[in-house]
């Protein structure tokens, strides 16, 4: 065993993962890229405060440009982003699984839950956060930044539009309380996290949409919610782990005083007939599709990692979920 330097445990072995045997014997702190409002971030630092990990906090511009992001990621924009050395996670999906792998225990996928888990929370991180953020962002129209509506206008390619949001009110706030009340019945039996004793990855997925609404004072969604207010605050009870500051700069001379680890493949699938070392483009295929371009490393039904290079930071290997991601020949 040996520690970060914040004092939570690595293991000097190969750390387990459902996609990758990723090898670690010179383990870089945990970086985490992001904004304190950012809900998907939340979800992140959530499930390093289930962890106990130690983490360094790089903060990040709500809208672009991020010049200090982009050297690591090579085009990818959205919120949040895990560096660890020169490997870089993209997605929230991505980053939990890794972080699953880093940490077992507690395990974000219980026995038996990797299946439901996972597919409970794809439909809280696209179904529920745009239901949230059609809500929010309606509701604070006429306060939100220009130039955060403006990018997020370009990121979505149109789909963000506050204004909209606004003049659709009442329709958009009655499918929330529809999705809302789905929640509050999945705790009719007494349990306490959404698949039962245990607390899993869709705990964390449902949370962060829910996270950013009760941020909004003009709203009360859970006044008539009780059992989803008490699991809320179990939620909130996990805290952040052990996070301290870091400057961006600093974080970039950590990528280029790196290399990527190295990766074994499990159950190797590429896709669309591509091989490894191919010249590729990967982007997210529903907002935000900024492509990333490098040469292909790794792929496998849940996973695709590219390698790039940057002046400032030297080789890196990027990391995306295949659920969510278009790859293409360069």
């Amino acid at each position: 065993m040996g520690r970060f330097a914040g004092g939570a445990a690595f293991r000097l072995e190969s750390v387990p993962s459902p996609c990758f045997t990723w090898f670690a014997p010179f383990m870089s702190d945990l970086i985490l890229h992001h904004y304190p409002p950012s809900p998907f971030a939340e979800k992140v630092r959530r499930m390093l405060g289930l962890k106990g990990l130690a983490w360094k906090s790089v903060t990040i511009p709500r809208w672009m440009p991020k010049p200090d992001l982009m050297p690591l990621t090579g085009g990818y924009r959205r919120t949040p982003v895990l560096q660890v050395g020169a490997d870089i996670y993209c997605d929230t999906a991505c980053i939990a699984r890794f972080l699953d792998g880093l940490e077992p225990r507690p395990p974000l996928w219980p026995s038996g839950t990797r299946g439901l888990g996972t597919t409970l929370g794809a439909w809280a991180d696209q179904v529920l956060f745009f239901d949230v953020v059609s809500v929010v962002f309606g509701t604070l129209a006429d306060s939100v930044a220009p130039e955060l509506v403006e990018d997020r206008r370009r990121m979505s390619e149109g789909a963000i539009d506050p204004k909209r949001y606004q003049a659709d009110q009442d329709h958009l706030r009655a499918r929330l309380r529809a999705h809302l009340f789905w929640i509050e019945h999945s705790f009719d039996d007494g349990r306490p996290f959404l698949l039962g004793q245990a607390v899993s990855y869709p705990d964390f997925c449902v949370c962060a949409p829910l996270w950013m609404l009760q941020r909004v004072a003009d709203l009360k969604p859970l006044e008539d919610m009780p059992l989803t207010r008490q699991w809320l605050a179990r939620m909130d009870a996990l805290g952040h782990g052990k996070p301290g500051e870091l400057d961006a700069q600093a974080a970039l001379d950590v990528a280029a005083a790196a290399e990527p680890a190295p990766i074994t493949l499990r159950h190797e699938e590429f896709p669309a007939g591509l091989r490894a070392g191919a010249a590729v483009t990967v982007a997210p295929d529903d907002y935000g599709k900024d492509p990333v371009a490098g040469v292909l490393v790794a792929a496998n039904a849940q996973a695709v990692v590219v390698r790039r290079t940057d002046p400032r930071v030297g080789t890196v290997h990027v990391h995306f979920p295949r659920a969510g991601y278009r790859v293409t020949p360069a």
